[in-house]
């Protein structure tokens, strides 16, 4: 009788680790999705990664399919935490390592996941549908995309959209657009908009705009003792707290719940990359202490009533660059019993054990859908290591009772 295999839902950094690490461990795995599908249509054209080239290397169990592993087989020079690294290169690093890590990869969509009497059942938009033992889903941002409830009336007409729809915004030269927010997003974002001839106007809750501080070296060994000792290097930057979020995420899962959602949330954010600040300040307005109150159309463009020394704003779009908000209730893939059957946080995230299954056996969460329970590490490529090496020790010890 075939062995049932694990089903990895999703082709970006962390489906694909999954798949390496599931493949080393002699795991038959089905690896579902487009290679780098939201990397490639959900981020604009020209954005660089936040996360530096040590930051954002995707895991394989040899560990020889590294960011500077790939700028070598391109015939690159190594680089180290003072390059920023294009989405364009960071996609061709993805594509690169699928064809080297999974060259099975199915180029499928999930239409529906089911559990039942005889385990989980997964439904494809090819007709066909097959019995698996394990389904590790690895959506990435797709799912989330938080949009302020004051623009849903304006996002439905077309008047205002999420960061996340747009691969290119050159579409919005010479409009006016009010950017949503404080983050990489909405930062990177208004000033891509300003480089392609548009007139973007950043409105954020803030007091001010932060931006990160560059890397005191681009090499970890090039830093003196003394500044290692007194803030050690990790992946997610340089201090005693990011390591312990880089290094510890197992206990991150043991903290309160409402101390895990405020991390989350404020670790490494919201700011602007330190390479953005030239791009920003003193180059576009920036309207920081100001709230959305109501967004209304008027004559086919947008006026927002805002809170703060600025009263009314008026646009041709506005861009909510708001982040994400997990919550597996929007996860219509999953079959209405079994999102029902989760067990979830207050905020909507799914419930996690220390190997990242969901209160429904053989159902894996991994990337941002468990950064609720791991912590900030899982907002990154960094964190690729470690889910993917919790998830397939548990799915393979299994697998062999």
């Amino acid at each position: 009788m075939a062995v049932m295999p694990v089903t990895v839902v999703g082709a970006g950094p962390y489906g694909l680790a999954v798949a390496a690490h599931l493949k080393g461990r002699h795991v038959p795995v089905r690896v579902l999705g487009e290679p780098m599908d939201s990397w490639r249509s959900r981020m604009p054209v020209g954005m660089f990664l936040k996360s530096t080239p040590r930051a954002s290397s995707i895991s394989d169990p040899t560990a020889r399919y590294g960011f500077n592993d790939f700028r070598a087989a391109e015939g690159q020079a190594r680089v180290g935490d003072r390059y920023p690294i294009p989405i364009a290169e960071f996609v061709r690093y993805g594509q690169w390592f699928q064809q080297q890590c999974v060259p099975e990869l199915e180029r499928s969509s999930v239409l529906g996941i089911e559990s039942g009497p005889s385990g989980l059942r997964v439904r494809l938009d090819t007709g066909e549908e097959f019995g698996s033992r394990a389904v590790v889903l690895a959506t990435g941002l797709r799912p989330y995309p938080r949009v302020p409830a004051e623009l849903a009336g304006l996002y439905g007409a077309g008047l205002a959209s999420h960061s996340a729809d747009h691969a290119d915004l050159a579409k919005f030269a010479g409009q006016r657009v009010a950017v949503v927010g404080a983050g990489q997003s909405a930062l990177e974002s208004a000033a891509l908009l300003h480089e392609a001839g548009a007139e973007p106007t950043v409105v954020a809750r803030t007091g001010q705009v932060l931006f990160g501080t560059p890397p005191e070296s681009d090499q970890v060994g090039e830093r003196s003792l003394r500044s290692r000792a007194v803030h050690p290097s990790s992946t997610l930057g340089d201090g005693w707290p990011l390591l312990s979020y880089s290094r510890l995420p197992w206990a991150f899962r043991h903290l309160p719940d409402s101390t895990r959602v405020r991390l989350v949330r404020t670790v490494l954010g919201p700011a602007g990359a330190w390479w953005l600040r030239e791009r920003v300040e003193g180059r576009l307005p920036l309207l920081t202490g100001h709230a959305l109150r109501t967004a209304e159309e008027l004559d086919g463009r947008v006026r927002l009533r805002l809170r703060g020394p600025t009263e009314a704003l008026e646009a041709d779009h506005v861009l909510a660059a708001t982040g994400y908000h997990v919550d597996v209730e929007r996860l219509d893939l999953l079959d209405v019993r079994l999102r029902r059957a989760l067990r979830r946080t207050v905020e909507g995230a799914p419930r996690l054990s220390g190997s990242f299954e969901s209160s429904v056996p053989g159902v894996y969460f991994t990337g941002l859908s468990a950064a609720d329970t791991f912590g900030p590490v899982m907002r990154f490529v960094c964190g690729t290591g470690f889910a993917a090496r919790k998830i397939s020790d548990a799915v393979a010890t299994t697998g062999a009772r």
